[in-house]
């Protein structure tokens, strides 16, 4: 069975014993050379890198100064941890229908949840499809709201030819865990277009603390150092930002198969007469990093089984949020539910070998 996710590693890591024997774990040289090649990649010169995608998500709440009752408009259709993290710091999740033919924020029903309360809209881009990127960026910029695009799933995906965190929305959380592209075993990432909030984010993602102010001249713990700042342990190690530069190293080479893939799997499945629809299947402006292949079709169940018995793993990849307790937000949105009952993800990574695409049967 072909996974619909699989973790990448390069063949080698010849570093690996070098830096877990060098005395010197903690972040360091690979952690300032992993956010620099991030920062070359993206195009973005403000980018933080942390132990985690809820570190990444808890450290940018932080920064921007979210207070418990603030409202944060999101997709309930998103990974459990897109939303989740906002809910420990009292924040309150306030859903918005998606568009059913893209997974992501319908523009129209976002301008709608819009109130004097909203902090945040939390722009979740679905499994690397991106959402309407210059209208969710616009309503910002109207009501003097914070726009957040979640790349969880979306690094490397390109809208207008610039790779996603470079935009134009003030912050992007990225997700290094063990199944997105790249891995840092696990780890994340906030881009930011404003340079006084990636500053302040490099004190909270480090306990408050200013490096260059901490120690004195001998070494020791400065007493004329304050730490006003509230923060947390999360900056990333010396062996998970090696894994991280390591795999950037061949991101393009990898992101390219899995657009191939991509294109194989459009050119296969458009001749088959299962109403099947594509995700954005006519806009010039997007291009996808393809962590998974969307589909749409009414045949969902019959599909997901016949993949698999095809030796492709298919999945719903996400249940939508407004099902869970923790949000105490149980609303009904048309369109989430239009989209889940008809979406299916199908293997499109790196590790799918296009001749199967090519010899399929359905």
């Amino acid at each position: 069975m072909i996974p619909l996710y699989k973790p990448y590693m390069p063949n080698e890591l010849p570093e690996i014993n070098n830096i877990l024997y060098s005395g010197q774990l903690s972040y360091g040289k690979y952690g300032k050379t992993f956010e620099s090649m991030l920062e070359s990649f993206v195009g973005c010169n403000s980018i933080v890198s942390v132990s985690s995608y809820s570190a990444a998500l808890l450290v940018a709440y932080t920064t921007i100064g979210l207070k418990p009752n603030d409202e944060i408009i999101a997709s309930p259709m998103s990974c459990l941890a897109s939303n989740q993290p906002a809910t420990a710091l009292g924040a309150k999740i306030i859903w918005a229908d998606i568009d059913p033919a893209t997974g992501t924020l319908n523009p129209d029903e976002v301008k709608r949840k819009v109130n004097k309360n909203t902090k945040v809209i939390f722009h979740n881009h679905h499994c690397g499809y991106l959402g309407y990127i210059d209208e969710i960026n616009l309503i910002a910029k109207e009501n003097g709201i914070i726009v957040i695009d979640d790349a969880i799933e979306g690094f490397g995906s390109e809208y207008k030819g610039n790779i996603l965190g470079n935009n134009g929305s003030d912050i992007t959380v990225f997700s290094f865990q063990t199944v997105r592209l790249p891995n840092t075993l696990d780890g994340g990432a906030i881009a930011f277009r404003d340079r006084e909030l990636f500053n302040k984010a490099e004190l909270v993602r480090d306990l408050g603390v200013d490096r260059k102010q901490f120690r004195d001249k001998n070494g020791e713990i400065n007493k004329g150092h304050d730490v006003i700042t509230t923060g947390f342990g999360f900056t990333p190690n010396e062996l998970n930002s090696y894994i991280g530069c390591s795999q950037l190293a061949y991101i393009s080479e990898l992101l390219e198969l899995q657009r191939s893939n991509a294109l194989a799997w459009r050119e296969k499945l458009s001749v088959i007469d299962k109403g099947i629809q594509f995700i954005f299947q006519d806009d010039k402006f997007q291009k996808p990093n393809y962590w998974i292949f969307g589909i749409l079709s009414n045949q969902k169940a019959y599909l997901i089984e016949k993949f698999r018995k095809l030796g492709f793993y298919s999945s719903s990849v996400h249940l939508p949020n407004n099902y869970y307790s923790i949000f105490n937000n149980f609303e009904e949105l048309p369109g989430v539910n239009d989209f889940y009952n008809r979406f299916l993800a199908i293997p499109c990574g790196w590790w799918v070998p296009k001749e199967q695409i090519n010899n399929i049967q359905i």
